[in-house]
């Protein structure tokens, strides 16, 4: 199967179960915060790709039982984190340098969507949320933080995708968004990158503030399109040590 086949195919059964969605799963307490745990140690780059995810380990370094862990990972495997083959266990999901770009390409799409959505919908309470965020970007960046400027992006988009009030394209965009972590890259490495950031991200902003749907769009767009041809400058650079890509 083609990368583009498999992610079709994980978005297409993200859609019909829910996955993501508060409620759905009828799972306990227990067994949401050992899926939270696990997701969190996957995206991290804590389990790196093709490593065994072995039932028995996992519920003892969560202290967890084995009916949590075997329900966490088939929802992992759900969310294209995971892949659990019969006999073999579980193992986490190895992403080519192909299907990440293709990840992307298709979380632009969902993200100028949300872009769009937020433009129209967002209220003042999104919108002083934002700018909040905004500022601290710009104090992180003035400050020479790359690092801390990098932290705040994801939250930059997720309140984003909270304003648009649609969240099946924000759980999509999420997920997808943590299957290619592994093949983003810190924007220090790229010179200038940081700087040409935040100034997408305040024309991303300026659109939303005055609910042009369409500037958001535009410029949610032109972000992103950036975005994709920095990950494809940094895998032309593998060779140099990973890091995380930010927005």
């Amino acid at each position: 199967m083609s990368g583009l086949s498999t992610l079709l195919g994980i978005i297409f059964a993200m859609a019909r179960t829910g996955v993501g969605r508060k409620g759905s799963t009828g799972v306990s307490e227990d067994g949401l915060e050992v899926y939270r745990r696990l997701r969190e140690g996957i995206t991290a780059g804590r389990f790196q790709p093709n490593e065994r995810l072995v039932e028995a380990n996992l519920s003892r370094m969560l202290g967890a039982g084995r009916t949590a862990v075997r329900a966490a990972l088939v929802r992992l495997d759900q969310e294209g984190l995971v892949t659990r083959e019969h006999n073999r266990g579980a193992r986490v999901r190895l992403v080519s340098e192909q299907e990440a770009l293709q990840i992307e390409e298709v979380r632009a799409a969902l993200e100028r969507l949300l872009a769009r959505q937020a433009a129209a919908k967002a209220t003042a309470t999104d919108i002083r949320e934002l700018r909040h965020v905004l500022v601290d970007m710009r104090k992180r960046f003035a400050s020479g933080d790359a690092i801390g400027y990098s932290e705040l992006n994801p939250k930059f988009h997720q309140l984003i995708w909270a304003a648009a009030r649609n969240p099946t394209a924000g759980r999509l965009v999420g997920t997808l968004k943590s299957q290619s972590l592994r093949y983003q890259y810190q924007t220090m490495l790229r010179p200038g990158r940081t700087e040409r950031s935040l100034r997408e991200h305040e024309l991303i902003f300026s659109a939303i503030v005055a609910h042009d749907p369409e500037a958001a769009d535009t410029a949610m767009r032109a972000h992103l399109e950036e975005v994709l041809e920095t990950l494809r400058w940094a895998i032309g650079h593998k060779s140099r040590p990973p890091h995380w890509l930010a927005d």
